[in-house]
């Protein structure tokens, strides 16, 4: 079975075209980062009926995820690259719907991809009990679920004990992605996040979506203007519109060719 490593800012996965038949297994297996290749999971690229392709995503402890910011960014890369496409603009199917993708291309490769994440939703900020004490966070919704916290240092962020404890809080039934959000100046924020199903990852484009769309609301980030995240693995771009679509720009890179054996 032949896999391609990817990253988007850190934010790594294993590709494949087609439809595998257990990505679940396969995740755990291969994600795993002494025992088998490292990533943060699985992604299966495959045609689509509504869009140009279809991407699933599996985490590494092999639950689905619904969307993922950084993933959908390799994914373009993945196609243009590999010569399933000519096109530099796509829709890609997702469980979170259709994203809209423009590639930039240097050389004849994807190396940067601007992502139409659709319509955030961001709810009023609401104070939750946890066994490490109270903590207020916004709710924020980019297709899948975000908790985010604004707190004074990002560097400190209490992603193991608070992060993994906001991701199966009851008020979350489905659990939720935990974003430690730092303000560094207006339009520019740092961002730390524990992933659901996935745990501490280097970055999250739609936790950088979600906190951008919740600094909005708060005040601290302008509607309409590129507001830079800053990530463990660097940065994005995000745009939030006046009509709450978000637009994502960063990065995509290959890193290896694997062939493995099947699950």
């Amino acid at each position: 079975m032949h896999l391609t490593k990817m990253h988007g800012l850190g934010n790594d996965y294993l590709y494949y075209f087609g439809e595998m038949k257990n990505p679940e297994a396969v995740s755990i297996k291969y994600s795993e980062r002494h025992f088998g290749i490292g990533s943060d999971g699985v992604i299966t690229i495959s045609p689509s009926k509504v869009a140009d392709f279809k991407m699933r995503i599996f985490n590494a402890d092999g639950s689905e995820a619904m969307m993922c910011g950084n993933g959908v960014r390799c994914v373009g890369k993945y196609v243009y690259d590999k010569g399933y496409t000519d096109k530099t603009e796509l829709a890609i199917e997702t469980l979170s719907g259709i994203k809209y993708l423009s590639l930039k291309t240097c050389g004849g490769k994807v190396n940067e991809v601007t992502v139409n994440m659709g319509e955030v939703a961001v709810s009023e900020p609401v104070e939750l009990d946890t066994t490490y004490g109270k903590v207020t966070v916004t709710p924020v919704s980019v297709g899948n679920p975000h908790a985010v916290s604004f707190i004074e240092n990002a560097e400190e962020a209490p992603l193991t004990t608070l992060g993994k404890a906001l991701e199966h809080h009851s008020f979350f039934p489905n659990g939720v992605n935990a974003e430690f959000v730092q303000v560094i100046e207006r339009n520019v924020l740092r961002m730390r996040v524990w992933e659901r199903g996935s745990g501490i990852t280097m970055a999250c484009g739609t936790g950088a979506c979600a906190s951008a769309a919740a600094a909005v609301a708060a005040g601290y980030c302008d509607a309409d203007k590129d507001i830079i995240v800053q990530l463990d693995g660097g940065n994005l771009k995000i745009k939030v519109q006046s009509d709450n679509i978000v637009m994502m720009t960063g990065p995509a890179e290959t890193v290896s060719e694997c062939e493995v054996e099947e699950v």
